[in-house]
Parts: C-alpha cells; sequence; structure tokens
C-alpha cells in the first residue's frame, strides 16, 4: 500500500485522532506468524508529528469499515479508555443468509473461547464473558442462488473478540462468506461485515464525533439485493468532503497565525 493509498483511506482527523476505511482482508497489526498488515503502513499518516498513530482498538481481517487511532500517547489513552467503559458507539452493517422473523432484537448471550488451543475462536458459554448485540434488519432480498438473505444494523454492547460473527451463527443467520462460523458453502466469498459508523465522545464540551465509512465494493451486490442504493453512500461522501474542506480551512488559519 502507497502512501497515497492509505491517505486516500483517511475518514477524519482532527489534532487527537485519525478515522481510517480499513480494507477486508487485510490483518491490522501483524500476528505471531507475521506478515503484512495494515499497521505498516500508519508512517504515511504522522502529518507532521514525530511519531506514526496507533491502533485504538481492532477489527478482525476480514472486517471492512471504521478503524479509530490515536496521534499521540495521551491521545491514545484517552481513545482506549472510552472503548473500554464502552462509550463509543459503533454501528456495523452486514448480510446475513437468511435473517430474524422480527425486524429488531437484542441478542444477550455470553462467550467464551472455543478450544484455547485454536486462537481466538469463540462460542456461545454460559460460563463466559457477558456479550449483547442489538440488531435491526434494514432490508431483505436473495443471493444470486435464490436463497434468502438480510441486511442487518449490529450494535455490540459489549467488546469480545468475534462477537457479531458468533452471535449471529447461534441465531441462525451467519455473516454472509464467513469461514469459521458460516454455513462453508459460498467456497472464496469475502465476509460481509463492514464497520460502517462510530461515534466518538473525545471531546467533553462537543457532541460526538460522528464518522461514517462507504459500502466496500464486495458488498454491494448482496446489499443492492436486500434494497441498498448508491444514492445512500453518496450523501457520506458529500458530508466527508464538506468536513475535510472545514479541516483545511483550520489548518490554513493555524499556519497564518504561526507566520
Amino acid at each position: 500500500m502507497t502512501p497515497e493509498e492509505i491517505c486516500a483511506r483517511l475518514l477524519y482527523r482532527d489534532g487527537l485522532m485519525l478515522v481510517l476505511d480499513k480494507p477486508a482482508g487485510l490483518a491490522v497489526h501483524r500476528g505471531p506468524k507475521g506478515g503484512e498488515s495494515f499497521e505498516d503502513f500508519f508512517g504515511a499518516l504522522r502529518f507532521g508529528l514525530p511519531r506514526s498513530p496507533s491502533l485504538a482498538h481492532r477489527l478482525d481481517k476480514d472486517t471492512s469499515g471504521c478503524l479509530v487511532l490515536g496521534r499521540h500517547r495521551k491521545a491514545l489513552e484517552k481513545l482506549m479508555l472510552l472503548f473500554k467503559q464502552g462509550r463509543i458507539d459503533k454501528t456495523y452493517w452486514a448480510v446475513v443468509e437468511g435473517g430474524p422473523a422480527q425486524m429488531q432484537g437484542l441478542i444477550d448471550l455470553p462467550l467464551g473461547r472455543l478450544d484455547a488451543t485454536r486462537g481466538w475462536w469463540m462460542k456461545v458459554d454460559p460460563q463466559g464473558q457477558p456479550s449483547q448485540t442489538r440488531w435491526q434488519v434494514l432490508g431483505r432480498g436473495h443471493d444470486a442462488t435464490g436463497a434468502p438473505i438480510s441486511w442487518l444494523a449490529l450494535k455490540p454492547l459489549t467488546g469480545r473478540t468475534h462477537q457479531l460473527r458468533v452471535h449471529c451463527a447461534a441465531l441462525d443467520f451467519p455473516i454472509f462468506g464467513d469461514p469459521i462460523y458460516g454455513s462453508g458453502r459460498f467456497g472464496d466469498e469475502i465476509l460481509h461485515l463492514h464497520a460502517r459508523a462510530i461515534a466518538i465522545p473525545i471531546s467533553k464540551n462537543k457532541p460526538p464525533v460522528e464518522v461514517e465509512a462507504c459500502i466496500p465494493p464486495h458488498m454491494r451486490a448482496l446489499l443492492t439485493a436486500c434494497g441498498w442504493t448508491e444514492q445512500i453512500d453518496e450523501t457520506v461522501r458529500l458530508t466527508r468532503r464538506r468536513r475535510e474542506d472545514a479541516q483545511l480551512r483550520v489548518e490554513a488559519e493555524v499556519k497564518v497565525k504561526q507566520a
């Protein structure tokens, strides 16, 4: 990934944090086996600061969308505390196999490790950690084979590993393309889970910073089958351009004052 490519994924920037649009299929940081990671390219995001920004939280390798970075130590500590306290509002969009009969609901199922020898795979476990996910049906449709699918908005109220994936699978509507918890009938399909929006109360006297990430190419076909339209993301792009223009004006004014 070139500096230009990672900068093109910048959704939000201020003096404390950055929000990036993470691509699906790329780990956020190097695992024990090594390999390329999204974090390898953060050096291009210093924007005048002496150190690269750092991850304030994690997304699964196969999940796309909003990823928050702290630009310096104090900002990173504050962001990590907000995530730990559950004060950051996160909304994911997913395409699931089948779907719930109701239009909205709450999944309240504790989660624990599936097997200590198999990495971070999880399972519903009565002795596990409390885990809650709110869900809402945004649309319904059919995939290319004619099988029913649903477009869901998912809000994790807790932050367990693989929480959304395990919760959906436990209620018999696994996320489309999930290689671990799904049905396994989609071959090389990419996981259809996207961190669509995030709201971060970073400043005490200001409203939360709200950021949205446009839909990645691999999810557009099935979302369209469920009623999603490109016009929905055009609104997101327009809001982002306005925010970027405002940020550029602020930076220009700072430079003038410093001169």
